[in-house]
């Protein structure tokens, strides 16, 4: 069964729209990666600065392969210049992770 990682993101508010415009720059970014099954940034709507960044995995070995190559690339950020990373838009991170093990889709 799949795996899923939950990236929280403690991102103040002057920050949020920073945060959405670096995920939208980085589309396409994990798609392509070995054993990538979905991609969700969830923005918070009340009582919390916390953004949610749901990603689904064949296996924890892909998840893995992914953090030691691409992964890297993809937060390297953008609006900095040359050689120089931008200042992160979250104020803190922790990731939770877990396995998939029920699972329902929409009958049709």
């Amino acid at each position: 069964m799949s795996i899923v990682k939950i990236n929280v993101l403690q991102v103040p508010s002057e920050q949020r729209e920073v945060l959405e415009q670096r995920f939208a720059a980085r589309a396409g970014s994990v798609e392509n990666s070995d054993g990538f099954e979905w991609f969700e940034l969830l923005r918070p709507v009340e009582g919390t600065d916390e953004y949610l960044v749901y990603t689904r995995w064949r296996s924890e070995e892909d998840f893995e392969k992914w953090m030691a190559t691409s992964m890297r690339g993809a937060h390297g950020g953008g609006g900095a210049a040359e050689g120089e990373r931008p200042k992160p838009a979250a104020t803190g991170s922790t990731l939770w992770s877990f396995e998939v093990v029920q699972q329902a889709a929409p009958k049709g």
